[in-house]
């Protein structure tokens, strides 16, 4: 049984979709990102003293996308593709992680996340700038795709789309990036998705 530690109100739920996606059985390790993250028994999984983690048996894991990553290797095609499509996988991963989130939450935590009061909207216009700059490279290579490698799902889409998430739930303007929005639509209405949504939206 895989243990995901965390909530599902925070990264930890794209390790959930994740396991949804791959059709693993996994139970959820209640841990407050906020409160009890730095406690010495979370420390063991995560000496970040962050979420999530994961326990796949003597494995230990922290870092969302590598969970991710992990769970897809271990679920095989058409999760996680062979060949050069598992290089393609890697680079969508790494771009949603270096290049896609900072700029997302940037314009997060200064548009919804931070009370009011704290947030700062040249900051999030600053956020909004950049991360459309990402979009445009991503509205680009979906032209004539469905998904980030052609025809079917992986978790190179749930990946990223885990990533935007937060935006594509918080009225972000997708102006016209048409096809991401589109996408994104695609991914976050899965099946495997909503359930892990649904574990997301109750929280």
């Amino acid at each position: 049984m895989i243990r995901l530690h965390g909530t599902p109100k925070s990264r930890t739920f794209r390790c959930i979709w994740a396991a949804e996606e791959a059709g693993f059985a996994y139970e959820i390790v209640p841990v407050d990102a906020m409160r009890g993250a730095k406690t010495a028994e979370h420390l063991k999984v995560n000496p970040n003293g962050k979420v999530p983690a994961m326990e796949d048996g003597a494995l230990v894991l922290f870092e969302s996308l590598a969970i991710n990553l992990h769970l897809a290797a271990k679920a095989g095609p058409p999760l996680m593709p062979a060949g050069d499509d598992a290089s393609r996988v890697l680079q969508w991963t790494l771009w949603a992680a270096t290049e896609v989130e900072p700029a997302a939450m940037q314009w997060a935590y200064n548009s919804y996340l931070r009370p009011p009061a704290e947030r700062d909207p040249g900051q999030a216009a600053a956020g909004k700038a950049g991360l459309d700059a990402r979009l445009d490279v991503l509205e680009e290579h979906l032209k004539g795709r469905d998904f980030l490698l052609g025809p079917a799902f992986t978790i190179a889409d749930c990946n990223l789309a885990g990533v935007l998430y937060g935006a594509w739930a918080n009225k972000y303007d997708w102006g016209g990036h048409t096809r991401v929005k589109a996408w994104l639509d695609r991914c976050l209405n899965r099946p495997a998705a909503l359930r892990a949504r649904a574990l997301r939206e109750a929280a």
